[in-house]
């Protein structure tokens, strides 16, 4: 009997089952990291990958800096590697610093470059990847598996959600092994985590009405923007990748208030806005922004659980969780809108068009 053809929908569906087993089995890849703040002083803690890596980087390091207390940043591994420094203080001692490698595949030559060159100079070095026999693992310290399973596609959804589910629990974990947390606080974030897992096939299947009724708006558009805010400007950066690189339309994503400064000059009512409608600061501000643009464009769509009135054009989640589980849940629209886009353009998300690899070691 022949085999099924992996697909990206098939993927994105099975991310419900994915991320209950991820929350089931945690301490496999909770543990090894815990004791690496148990045992040592780690003051700064460096993320690295390339694209959907990249972006989950830049939300992992708004949980260290804002669950753990700890200063954490997002970098782009080659951009690292020529120009920075892992401490241009001189204050912090290697064994103070803590580099995390993200890739899927194990196979990025930019992350494997920056992890090999921070094992070599005594840097505590994590590789967190789903191929433990892959390329990163040779040049690692630790090495943690990532429990997304294998996607056989090119863009990556279900690795990216199980992602940053990994790296929110290590950061509760990594606050409560560091007293930043105290143990009822530990639970309340994991409840969540748990409560969340539970109810991501409401995710998906909300997330997949919003698009089914809005497809001839975003699919007809000719420029897509994505905004975002706090933590979910990594969301903005994820949903922008996913929809260029599935649906192929210029897709561009800015944080929300710097696409007030000079960006709106270029709003057209073939443009479609989708705003990420996060619990932060700025939530009455994109409220604000989102009436404003509706005044250029009726292709304003705001993705949110945020209670908040809405129309068509909107997603506003019945699943509610705190606003460092809201990314998770946030990806899913766009990716519903690359892939699904995708799929009733006569798109094959399956094949890359661009057949020259120059950023994964070849398998």
């Amino acid at each position: 009997m022949k085999k099924n053809k992996p697909t990206v929908l098939g993927y994105m569906r099975d991310q419900p089952r994915a991320l209950v087993e991820t929350f089931k089995n945690r301490t496999e890849f909770i543990n090894p990291f815990e004791e690496i703040f148990k045992q040592n002083n780690i003051r700064k803690i460096l993320f690295f990958g390339s694209g959907t890596s990249y972006n989950a980087s830049n939300i992992a390091a708004y949980y260290f800096k804002h669950i753990v207390g700890i200063d954490a940043s997002a970098n782009y591994p080659t951009v690292f590697e020529n120009y920075e420094k892992p401490d241009w203080t001189s204050s912090l001692k290697s064994d103070e610093i803590l580099f995390v490698g993200i890739s899927q595949s194990g196979t990025s030559i930019s992350t494997v470059n920056v992890m090999d060159y921070a094992t070599k100079h005594g840097f505590h070095t994590v590789a967190l990847t789903e191929n433990l026999e892959s390329e990163i693992t040779k040049h690692a310290k630790t090495v943690i598996h990532l429990l997304c399973g294998k996607e056989e596609t090119p863009p990556e959804t279900r690795g990216y959600t199980v992602t940053l589910l990994q790296l929110y629990l290590w950061a509760i974990a990594a606050a409560h092994a560091t007293g930043k947390i105290n143990d009822s606080e530990f639970r309340k974030y994991e409840q969540a985590a748990s409560d969340l897992a539970d109810q991501f096939d409401t995710v998906i299947s909300e997330s997949e009405e919003w698009f089914d009724r809005n497809i001839t708006a975003i699919a007809n558009s000719d420029r897509l923007y994505v905004l975002g805010y706090g933590i979910d400007y990594g969301s903005a950066l994820e949903g922008m990748l996913k929809m260029g690189e599935m649906l192929r339309l210029p897709a561009i994503g800015y944080e929300l208030e710097e696409y007030s400064h000079g960006p709106t000059m270029a709003i057209s009512r073939k443009q479609s806005i989708l705003m990420i409608g996060s619990a932060e600061k700025e939530w009455k501000r994109c409220l604000k922004f989102r009436k404003v643009f509706k005044q250029y464009t009726d292709r304003v769509f705001l993705i949110t659980c945020q209670d908040t009135p809405h129309d068509d054009r909107d997603v506003v989640f019945s699943v509610k969780t705190n606003r460092y589980l809201a990314p998770i849940m946030y990806t899913v629209p766009f990716q519903f809108v690359a892939a699904k886009g995708a799929l009733l353009t006569n798109i094959d998300t399956g094949i890359n068009p661009f057949e020259i690899e120059l950023s994964h070691i070849p398998g």
